[in-house]
């Protein structure tokens, strides 16, 4: 096919040549080939949809016998699949097709299964939120009262077009296929309940695994006796910290000059929300015993507050100053390998080493930490950090890191060394101790021309030297610590992230890593999402393999893979093929019979043109750099680089697209595929003649509750991570003075 396509692109070029030649001697050859082109595009779809409509012959046959050879169990699956490690075989029968959706799968049409009462509740609720957005935005842009008619009206049509799609009959057999799906994930987790079960996601692999609970609870055990991070404690100690916290940050704002009214506000935690951590663990498929991965959830804890302000305020800083640069992501490093090539740094004997940190968060010395953050902020001249002294910073750091505390199954645990994983502070600090750890014992042993770069705990650096010579750098590296190990992995040929680097002969090959233990996992096609969001994967996965792929052919095995991992996940051919043809665009022609680039100069020019573009998480990180306040900078930085700053800043304080705009929101059904349209309709044919079409109105949507949400049971019961209700009369009392209300017995006492 792809021969054949290159023999019809040269014979119409060389066509084109013939009648422009005599085009002065014929004034109608001009019009002849538009003709000819004509024809032969029309002849082409005709030619398309006819081998369509053979592969989708050719598809039913051998889904037909597929299925005879599946009951005769004569086949060998090459989906992705989910990994039970259990004896019960009723649960491989029922649900190992649905949990082989992974967790991303969500079931369609939920709330066609519901009551009518509770489909009008639905409505009702989804009403009266979009309502009341309406009314707070309209008066800020155009003079319309929220009781006029006109806002009436479309309180009324809106409601009207809610029933309409709520209480819409669903076709027979999506009925039946919502309902199996139901009762399908019902079973399964009653099976998982009855039989003690537990169902995780793998760390890394994209699939589920299921095993018994006392599998996780030994490998826990083991992991903590390993680590020796944790002390396990006899009681719950979430009184006892809501109130060092609370006292502390009530300390700081009482005194003049310490924390603003608006940090303090950040920080405090709400009794009312605040809950103990808890940890949880996904298994290590990919490792040979399956080990834990563990994570920690600390969204609600009382100490998150603080640690966020502190991530947002110090995060910033370190981008900024940090040297060597951090590793943002693979393009990110793709560019500094392009450019070390040009500079002629890149030899036959140039090797490269990545290096994995062991349990850098659980291992981390907090003591010593706190020292090198307060180094970090001296050694580059801040006094203040949004306005608050070094000597707070370090209260508040010791704070977050002394006070960690979880649940891990019934028992209660205290974190003695390192910080929580889930912890947002823990990663800025975690960077600003490997900091102080690059500088003394890494950069200056590999050499001022290499590349060196760290992303969390992974490590990528090139070397020029012999091989004996990196080993002496990571055994040095080794010793700075005794809670800091790497385990090295040098050659010329490495992985990092999700890319392959090899060195053949002085010439840089590289292409997508894909890990051995990750399963081909992606969203079902099936799957109850918006249809924009298949179609932003299959150009993500195609962005980053031009990317990534040094050359046309390395580029050609990725595009194969990428269908095949498109495929196994239930999606069509043809849509493939649409979307395949939608990214290349203009790369290739409109005639082509093919639905990518088949040419190497086509796809270097394509490739050129995107590597230098900025990826998702480079913009946020020069985001972040340039939202620093300039009055942190003291006078200490000479006039060139605080001239830097500003225009970095000016430039990036752009007009906020979104100032003018509405946003509405509703819960996505395949059954709804309609509703964004029609609530854009009722908006635009109510407040046609008024100053509210100057308002941008966006119709988003939130997503149901996911196969991995629906069944993967994660957090302890309420009862044993909130903290002890207070006495009515005294909430009522102390609710009245206190309208954040984040007292504890401690405070009231």
């Amino acid at each position: 096919m792809k021969e054949c396509n290159r023999q019809y692109q040269e014979e119409l070029t060389q066509l084109e040549l013939e009648i422009s030649k005599h085009q002065k001697h014929h004034h109608d050859a001009s019009v002849l080939f538009r003709t000819v082109q004509a024809y032969i595009k029309h002849r082409t779809i005709q030619i398309k949809r006819g081998t369509f409509q053979q592969m989708d012959s050719f598809h039913g046959k051998l889904t037909r016998r597929r299925q005879r050879c599946k009951k005769a169990k004569q086949t060998i699956g090459v989906s992705p699949e989910v990994i039970l490690n259990v004896n019960d075989h009723s649960l491989a029968v029922i649900g190992h097709e649905y949990l082989s959706r992974n967790g991303k799968y969500i079931r369609p049409n939920r709330t066609a299964l519901r009551s009518y009462k509770e489909r009008v509740k639905i409505v009702q609720e989804q009403h009266k939120i979009m309502v009341n957005r309406t009314k707070l935005a309209l008066p800020e842009k155009c003079p319309i009262d929220a009781n006029s008619n006109i806002f009436k009206q479309f309180s009324q049509r809106l409601q009207a077009c809610l029933m309409l799609h709520y209480m819409a009959p669903l076709p027979f057999i999506e009925h039946v296929r919502a309902q199996r799906d139901l009762q399908t994930m019902k079973l399964i987790r009653r099976k998982l309940k009855k039989n003690k079960l537990l169902l995780r996601e793998t760390d890394k692999g994209g699939n589920l695994y299921v095993a018994h609970i006392n599998e996780f609870e030994e490998k826990a055990i083991e992991y903590r006796v390993k680590t020796g991070a944790y002390e396990e404690l006899s009681s719950s100690p979430i009184e006892e910290i809501l109130s060092k916290v609370t006292r502390l940050l009530n300390d700081l704002h009482a005194k003049p000059s310490q924390i603003s009214s608006q940090q303090y506000k950040k920080m405090i935690p709400s009794r009312l929300t605040v809950e103990l951590a808890y940890m949880y663990y996904n298994p290590k498929t990919h490792k040979n015993p399956i080990t834990l991965r563990p994570i920690m959830n600390t969204i609600h804890a009382a100490t998150t507050g603080i640690s966020r302000f502190l991530d947002q305020s110090i995060r910033p800083l370190f981008d900024m100053h940090a040297q060597p640069r951090p590793i943002i992501d693979g393009g990110h490093l793709l560019r500094q390998l392009e450019q070390y090539v040009r500079n002629g740094h890149l030899k036959p004997t140039t090797l490269f080493c990545t290096a994995d940190i062991t349990n850098l968060y659980t291992m981390l010395p907090q003591d010593e930490s706190l020292k090198i953050l307060k180094e970090f902020l001296l050694e580059h001249h801040y006094e203040k950090v949004q306005g608050i002294s070094i000597q707070v910073i370090l209260q508040l750091a010791h704070l977050v890191l002394k006070e960690t505390a979880f649940v891990d199954g019934n028992k209660f645990y205290r974190q003695i060394i390192g910080g929580a994983m889930g912890s947002p502070f823990t990663l800025t600090l975690a960077n600003i101790f490997m900091w102080k750890w690059e500088k003394n014992d890494i950069c200056g042993a590999i050499g001022p021309y290499e590349i060196y770069g760290r992303y969390i705990d992974d490590i990528f650096f090139t070397f020029n030297e012999p091989k004996t010579k990196i080993e002496a750098v990571i055994k040095k590296a080794n010793d700075f610590h005794p809670n800091i190990k790497l385990e090295a992995n040098i050659g010329s040929c490495v992985s990092f992230l999700d890319l392959l680097i090899n060195n053949k002969n002085g010439i840089l090959y590289t292409s997508v890593h894909h890990k051995p233990a990750a399963e081909p996992c992606v969203v079902p096609f099936i799957s109850d999402h918006p249809r924009h969001v298949f179609s932003n994967i299959i150009q993500a996965a195609l962005l980053r393999a031009v990317r990534y792929s040094s050359t046309s052919d390395i580029f050609e095995k990725e595009r194969r893979a990428i269908r095949l991992m498109l495929l196994y996940n239930g999606y069509p051919s043809r849509y493939i093929d649409t979307q395949f043809r939608k990214f290349f665009g203009r790369s290739i022609s409109k005639s082509s019979m093919l639905p990518f680039i088949a040419n190497e100069n086509q796809f270097l020019v394509m490739r050129n043109t995107l590597l230098p573009k900025l990826t998702v998480k480079e913009r946020e990180t020069q985001h972040r750099i340039a939202a620093v306040p300039f009055h942190e900078e003291i006078g200490h930085r000479n006039t060139e680089e605080k001239t830097t700053r500003i225009t970095t800043i000016s430039k990036t304080n752009k007009l906020n697209k979104f100032t003018n705009t509405l946003f509405l929101h509703y819960t996505h059904e395949q059954r709804l595929h309609t509703l964004k349209r029609d609530i854009h309709k009722i908006y635009s044919e109510i407040f046609h003649d008024t100053l509210s079409m100057d308002l941008r109105l966006i119709v988003g949507h939130r997503n149901h509750r996911n196969t991995g949400h629906e069944l993967v049971q994660k957090r302890p019961k309420a009862t044993i991570l909130k903290p002890t209700p207070l006495p009515s009369n005294v909430f009522l009392a102390y609710s009245k003075l206190s309208p954040i209300f984040n007292l504890t017995f401690f405070q009231i006492q």
